[in-house]
């Protein structure tokens, strides 16, 4: 899956008004965190060492890479899991596995150089026939979330430590893409049965799984043969699947967790508890999607009347707590692929939304819609209520197995939250590609965008042009009817003082350095 849906209790992830983040090329000015302290009383377990004891809302559902796609999770999935590349403090892509990458002169091929010596846990070598088998089976495997994000990619050759990739295409953004969202790289033995890879994780990264309790807990520990393992001083993990939210931050404060997402209700008490509370930059934003393949979406003026049916800043006011911000595209503002020019279209205007339904004949009541979603959600009551204001009645239905109709294009009105991506074609694409995952209309795409998109692969991210190829690209993609983006925000963390400061990598929780103070 390549976004979130929000869990069943609201957490936007937040992001204050002058936040930006950058990819290669464009710097990332992050939010300024507190001055964090390596001291504290709540790392040691039972059995010696420091331990994090992280509480998460995004517990993996799926511990196969393939399956769980670049969600959120993949946060989680990082601890076992290693990549080609990871992301820096810039955004950049910088050495994972492979300690260095080159492009052909043409653009359509690269190759990457892997560290030698390396094991997944199992002793397995981590070579190139591994990344082949990884790229492979992400394409091919049935249930794979991640196969619409790699269509750049035609085959791969395994030669020693070299995997040479050769693309359908010039794509300059094959070093973004294939990191920690995208290419977490499964023991291909392991990978062999994946039902049980997804309960018995098997990777190269920092952690090592020690027990799992489906949809509950995980326990891990340090991974001697991870390739940076001099730089992780945590010893053990103990990753738990997050209580409701009001019970966070007590079980922060008494020690049960001394690490934790959190919902922005939260952020208030868990300052005045002494706890560390940061916010940590990110690519998310929220949006209304409609299918345009079913009626009443088939209608542009229909479509239309939802846009400026939607008040964006209501869903910041009452969800965000303050650190949210409107927005009306995937990007937040001051990211390089946030288009300027697509700013103020479609502003809140009711009463331009109503002429809209009356031009296609559609009389106060005569829509009704249902609204698929797959728990309680404060943000389908907004858009409820907003939409009934034009004459559109909205049912909300919850259907537990919602991912199912929504990633078949079965639905015809849900709502989603995206993470982003590190590639920011790829989260174009993911939204307004034929293929993409998160188009609820697919195969529909807007006119000009894949011209558009196509410019953004064949330049260099460094080129001084890349930016505004970006912008354009987003500007064509915003063309689309299939989306209605509602709200932007970073991610909330808690942590106990003994917990030291993260590196601030937009998006990614990097464990690389950080210490847990002892009693």
């Amino acid at each position: 899956m390549s976004g979130r849906h929000t869990p069943p209790r609201h957490r936007p992830l937040l992001r204050p008004g002058r936040l930006r983040a950058a990819a290669l090329g464009v710097s990332l000015v992050t939010v300024l965190v507190p001055a964090l302290s390596a001291c504290g009383g709540d790392a040691a377990s039972a059995g010696g060492g420091a331990t994090l004891k992280w509480t998460s809302s995004y517990f993996p559902a799926h511990w196969d890479p393939v399956v769980g796609g670049s969600g959120a999770q993949f946060r989680e999935l990082a601890l076992v899991y290693a990549s080609l590349t990871r992301t820096d403090e810039s955004g950049k892509a910088v050495p994972d596995l492979a300690k260095s990458w080159e492009y052909n002169d043409k653009g359509d091929l690269i190759t990457f150089h892997l560290r030698p010596g390396l094991k997944f846990s199992d002793g397995e070598p981590v070579d190139a026939a591994a990344v082949k088998a990884a790229i492979e089976r992400a394409k091919k495997q049935k249930n794979s979330a991640l196969f619409g994000d790699l269509t750049s990619i035609e085959s791969v050759d395994a030669r020693g430590l070299d995997a040479v990739i050769h693309l359908n295409q010039v794509d300059y953004q094959i070093p973004q893409l294939l990191g920690e969202r995208v290419l977490q790289i499964a023991s291909p033995k392991a990978a062999q049965s994946p039902a049980e890879l997804d309960q018995h994780p098997v990777g190269a990264g920092p952690f090592t799984v020690t027990q799992i309790v489906p949809g509950t807990k995980a326990v891990l520990k340090k991974n001697p043969d991870y390739w940076d393992a001099k730089n992780i001083h945590i010893d053990n993990v103990e990753l738990t699947s997050a209580p409701d939210a009001s019970t966070v931050v007590s079980g922060l404060q008494t020690g049960v967790y001394n690490f934790a997402d959190i919902d922005p209700s939260q952020a208030d008490a868990a300052k005045k508890a002494g706890l560390d509370v940061f916010v940590q930059p990110g690519f998310n934003a929220s949006n209304i999607s409609l299918n345009v393949n079913k009626a009443p979406f088939d209608d542009d003026r229909v479509v239309d009347a939802v846009r400026y049916a939607i008040d964006r800043q209501e869903f910041v006011d009452k969800l965000t707590f303050g650190y949210g911000e409107v927005t009306n595209q995937p990007f937040p503002k001051g990211y390089v692929a946030y288009d300027p020019q697509s700013e103020n279209a479609y502003a809140y205007d009711p009463a331009k939304a109503k002429k809209l339904l009356a031009e296609a004949g559609h009389k106060p009541g005569d829509i009704e819609l249902d609204l698929v979603i797959p728990a309680e959600d404060p943000q389908a009551e907004i858009v409820q209520s907003q939409l009934a204001k034009v004459g559109i009645t909205v049912d909300i239905k919850i259907d537990k197995n919602w991912a199912t109709p929504f990633f078949a294009k079965d639905l015809t009105f849900s709502l989603y939250g995206t993470t982003g991506r590190d590639s920011a074609a790829q989260t174009l694409t993911a939204h307004f590609g034929p293929d993409g995952p998160l188009n609820l209309g697919s195969p529909y795409q807007p006119a000009g965008f894949e011209a558009a998109i196509a410019k953004v692969r064949e330049t260099p991210l460094d080129s001084p042009d890349y930016a505004k190829a970006l912008q354009a690209a987003t500007r064509a993609g915003l063309e689309s009817k299939a989306l209605v983006f509602t709200y932007s925000q970073p991610n909330l963390i808690a942590k106990s003082k003994s917990v030291s400061d993260l590196p601030a990598n937009p998006a990614h929780i990097d464990w690389t350095g950080v210490t847990i103070g002892g009693n």
